[in-house]
């Protein structure tokens, strides 16, 4: 018998847990699921005889390391920021840990008492990152296996809405953190063309954009993610010439959203005052030139050659210009964002989402020719409950739980999806889940 803990019943939880649930009776897996909403747990776990639904406070130390020690296997499903105290305890009661988010300096220095403890942390695993480093290794060792070169890796990825449920001009709904859309790329992007560093600040990021066409959806906006430069290590990788990273979305999108960024309303940093006394349109004002003009002629004259009819209307739809109140108080301009768009681009009931990820690669082969491979993956989410970004992020971490209990992990410390003994059988099992590459040579 073997015990999972599973920390965290979110959006992006339902079908980890689902799939553990699933097996559990053949794995022989008893599964804890705890979440500050006890309500939540249940609604997830049901009435599995298997399952154990707990309210779990994170900040609660006494109920943290119960819960841990009791289990065989960790599976947090906690913001980013919220792993470490979780890891810690795992390395000390020597229990194994398993997460997506992206390895935090303070996380890869827990490796080398990780290694001593016997545990795998296993980090980088759900969608992106993740199922993007899986995919990755293994097109970049079967080039290196046969004695090729990679000269360009460029790797794209967008959670979006399906075209079926696409019923809004920006193509775009909530299917994850609203706050991490709202935020997303601020800093500078990174990356390496031709061997030149190449580098975009925030405030040009969705003006300077390109466009990526999938098999059977068409093109897609692409912009630049923050860091692209630190994979080259990451696929072992370290002297290709072009390196890229970005985001998808529809078409019109990137532009529309430059209009957020210029005006300085994505910004999280400070409070409006009396924000709950403004409208959407005074709030907009606020970040306006004065002038005799209407709102949304300033606004025009404010974006100039960066606003089009395309994006002009976009932004009227999501009722930034009207006169309807904003009823949050002591908000940053982002968060006055992000509670109009959390209504405008709410994933309905019977609405599906969509993963859209394409890796580029060119490389020369041993006979010096110059060739190319597009591998594609489409996802389709089946409902608000079961998304595709849910299925993306949830079952890689499910899988890699099953091989980690049934000894076929037997990697120690940080471990990532980028070793054959993670990545070949987790994409194999993906493919039985409906989670497939397309891979062509172009």
């Amino acid at each position: 018998m073997k015990n999972i803990l599973v920390i965290g019943a979110g959006r992006s939880a339902s079908s980890l847990i689902k799939y553990l649930l699933d097996n559990a009776v053949a794995e022989n897996w008893n599964i804890t699921v705890g979440d500050v909403s006890l309500e939540l747990v249940k609604q997830k776990t049901g009435e599995h005889a298997r399952a154990r639904a707990i309210a779990f406070d994170i900040n609660n130390q006494t109920q943290r390391e119960q819960e841990i020690n009791k289990a065989d296997l960790v599976v947090s499903m906690l913001p980013a920021f919220m792993h470490l105290h979780v890891a810690k305890d795992c390395v000390r009661f020597k229990k194994h840990l398993v997460t997506a988010s992206y390895v935090s300096k303070e996380m890869q220095e827990l490796h080398e008492e990780a290694v001593a403890a016997g545990i795998a942390l296993v980090n980088e695993n759900g969608l992106d990152p993740g199922i993007d480093h899986a995919s990755a290794m293994k097109v970049i060792d079967e080039i290196h296996g046969k004695g090729g070169e990679l000269l360009s890796f460029k790797s794209y990825c967008g959670g979006l809405v399906a075209p079926e449920s696409n019923d809004n001009p920006w193509g775009y709904k909530f299917s994850w953190n609203p706050r991490n859309v709202i935020l997303a790329g601020q800093g500078t992007a990174q990356y390496i063309e031709n061997g030149e560093y190449k580098y975009i600040p925030y405030n040009r990021l969705f003006s300077q954009t390109s466009v990526i066409e999938i098999k059977g959806l068409g093109g897609f906006d692409a912009y630049a993610n923050r860091d692209s430069l630190s994979y080259r290590k990451v696929y072992g990788i370290e002297s290709i010439p072009t390196m890229l990273r970005g985001t998808l979305r529809f078409k019109g999108y990137c532009k529309a959203w430059n209009v957020f960024v210029k005006l300085g309303i994505t910004d999280d940093t400070y409070q409006l005052e009396a924000s709950d006394s403004l409208t959407y349109r005074t709030f907009i004002e606020a970040f306006l030139p004065a002038g005799n003009q209407s709102t949304k002629e300033k606004l025009i004259a404010f974006m100039g050659k960066d606003m089009d009819s395309e994006s002009l209307q976009l932004v009227e739809w999501t009722g930034i210009l009207t006169d309807e109140k904003i009823n949050i108080k002591k908000a940053s301009p982002a968060q006055i964002l992000q509670e109009l768009l959390e209504r405008k681009w709410l994933l309905k009931q019977h609405d599906k989402d969509m993963i859209v990820m394409q890796h580029q690669f060119e490389y020369r082969t041993k006979n010096n020719e110059t060739k190319s491979i597009h591998s594609s993956l489409v996802v389709k989410g089946e409902d608000q409950t079961y998304t595709a970004m849910a299925k993306t992020v949830g079952l890689p971490l499910a899988i890699a739980t099953k091989l980690i209990l049934n000894g076929k992990l037997t990697a120690r410390g940080i471990v990532l999806p980028t070793i054959k003994e993670l990545y070949l059988p987790l994409l194999a099992e993906l493919e039985t889940l409906g989670i497939k590459f397309d891979e062509e040579e172009v």
